[in-house]
């Protein structure tokens, strides 16, 4: 059965296809009765506007973009729920990529959102892109950062304080009386781990009796926490941690996981703290201490922030909004 057209329309309701498109983008113009009979029109031909056509003919797209790291990760999940929030009552389609912390699927995304014209992009980056934002910002789309400050100006982000989050969980673990704690995650490049790492070494260094053992991975999931389990066990029993922090929740229940296989006992043992505060987190079968995030408030905040910015780019200032975590504290950090 052929697609109905405007036209179609138009000659069903005995107007113009001029009257039609009035109708549906400006009813204002429109009588009341002339859009009875072309909604009834539409009705009965089952006719569906075909919006991207529209947008594409003005130059436009009112789709929103969004590249996180990693989608497998129900932190991003959660923070593109809350962007979402916001969007459906700006009547905005969400578009999502993940980059899975590689640079070339990054830049294939942003591709093709440069290429579908949208109105903006929310973007968590792997790669050093700023150059590349800085071209989608000058031919229209704007821009902001999530879970990332950048120290560029022209671009808004809304972020967590790593390093407060990277502090209170090391300072925790010294306090229950652990002293050799082994971060595992990476890779370190990433700005999430390297703030966290550093916090977490800094206060092992104020405390003045502790060490932080580095245990760098090539991703942030479950298989990266086994893997830094496997190494840091093959270590002389002398030289093993007696507590682990975890760059995300999923390297702390990989690590979880691990220990336990091997025979390790958590929390006697090694205790462990994980990082987002995952709904698994909670759920885990030694429940992880965890530091909680609010990803979907920063989502909502991100997407409020963007919208602002493409209603009027040129009013619009540049702010940086930096969400604090706290920490949850569970069964895998406290020895009974």
């Amino acid at each position: 059965m052929p697609v109905a057209q405007v036209r179609d329309v138009a000659a069903r309701a005995g107007v113009s296809p001029a009257t039609v498109s009035n109708a549906l983008n400006h009813p204002t113009k429109v009588s009341p009765a002339t859009l009875a009979r072309i909604q009834a029109a539409i009705d009965e031909l089952g006719y569906i506007r075909n919006d991207a056509a529209r947008q594409l003919r003005a130059g436009t797209n009112r789709a929103i973009g969004m590249i996180v790291l990693d989608i497998a990760n129900p932190f991003f999940t959660d923070v593109a729920s809350g962007v979402e929030d916001v969007l459906l009552g700006q009547q905005r389609p969400l578009i999502m990529g993940n980059s899975s912390q590689e640079e070339h699927r990054e830049a294939n995304y942003l591709d093709l959102f440069e290429q579908q014209r949208m109105d903006g992009v929310l973007i968590t980056p792997t790669g050093d892109v700023l150059d590349r934002l800085r071209r989608l910002r000058d031919r229209g789309t704007s821009v902001v950062l999530v879970d990332r400050m950048t120290r560029a100006t022209e671009f808004s982000s809304v972020s967590i304080d790593d390093a407060t989050g990277g502090r209170i969980a090391t300072e925790h673990l010294l306090e229950t009386g652990r002293r050799r704690i082994a971060f595992i995650g990476g890779p370190a490049g990433l700005a999430q781990v390297a703030n966290r790492l550093s916090a977490a070494r800094a206060a092992a260094e104020a405390h003045g009796s502790g060490e932080i053992i580095y245990t760098e991975t090539d991703a942030m999931n479950a298989e990266a926490g086994r893997t830094g389990v496997d190494r840091l066990l093959d270590l002389p029993p002398s030289q093993r941690p007696d507590a682990v922090f975890a760059a995300n929740d999923l390297v702390a229940l990989g690590v979880l996981q691990a220990l336990t296989l091997r025979g390790v006992r958590v929390p006697d043992d090694i205790a462990i703290v994980g990082y987002d505060d995952i709904d698994f987190a909670s759920s885990a079968a030694i429940p992880l201490t965890s530091v909680r995030q609010p990803a979907h408030q920063m989502g909502s905040t991100a997407a409020t922030m963007l919208v602002d910015v493409i209603a009027d780019p040129a009013a619009s200032t540049v702010r940086h909004i930096t969400l604090m975590p706290e920490l949850v504290v569970r069964r895998s950090s406290q020895s009974s």
